[in-house]
């Protein structure tokens, strides 16, 4: 009876013996385990995180260079943008300036043809009044002339002498008026008048016809008056 009860004691003492390594075994498989679940947990975390810094890095750095691409694509369309007002603000002021220098050329040029023009005038005129007088002086002076052709020489002669005199008086006198310049062609039933002016009051053109009329000794319905 002895020994069977102290073979069933070492029995117990051997299955307790068992179950407590068991359990020992599983507890430290199971702290194994969530130690491997912790550090996975942990790495997973670290390389998300790693990720998401790093990504957030590139976007940043990205976004770091559209906006430096920005910035410098604004600053480079403002400086062109007030190159190109520069330039029309030059071009507009050259183009100012050469239409200025047009218009000041053509005035200039317009003055020069009037006043070359009145001259002329006047040159051409008297060179036709000098190979008139040559030609009656020559008559008068040629031994086959008749004398009544040579007393109708003179004649002539004295007349373009004083239609010579009494237009220079009238030209100058038109001019004292204060007119800037004045031609003037005595013909045998007409003469013709030309001022220098943009316009004549009515006034101003009674003034001319009374000195031209004067002078010439001509009626005011044959002078014909005219600007340039």
């Amino acid at each position: 009876m002895k020994i069977l009860k102290r073979n069933q004691l070492v029995i117990l003492v051997i299955s307790l013996m068992l179950v407590t390594a068991g359990y020992l075994n599983f507890t430290s498989t199971n702290n194994r385990m969530n130690s491997t679940e912790v550090i996975a947990d942990l790495g997973d975390a670290t390389l998300v995180n790693s990720n998401q810094v790093e990504n957030k890095l590139v976007e940043n750095g990205e976004n770091d260079v559209r906006t430096e691409d920005t910035s410098n694509i604004a600053q480079n369309t403002t400086e062109q943008t007030e190159n190109n007002e520069t330039i029309g603000n030059e071009t507009g002021e050259t183009t100012e300036t050469n239409q200025t220098v047009e218009n000041q050329t053509n005035e200039i040029i317009e003055t020069a043809q009037q006043d070359t023009y009145f001259t002329t005038s006047r040159l051409d005129r008297e060179n036709i009044y000098s190979q008139t007088l040559e030609t009656y002086q020559e008559i008068y002076n040629n031994t086959n002339s008749t004398a009544e052709q040579k007393e109708k020489a003179i004649q002539e002669i004295s007349n373009i002498n004083k239609i010579r005199n009494a237009i220079m008086i009238a030209e100058n006198l038109v001019v004292a008026k204060g007119f800037e310049d004045i031609v003037i062609f005595a013909n045998s039933n007409s003469v013709s008048v030309i001022i220098k002016a943009e316009k004549l009051e009515p006034e101003q053109i009674a003034q001319i016809q009374n000195i031209v009329s004067r002078e010439l000794e001509v009626g005011a319905e044959v002078i014909n008056i005219s600007t340039k």
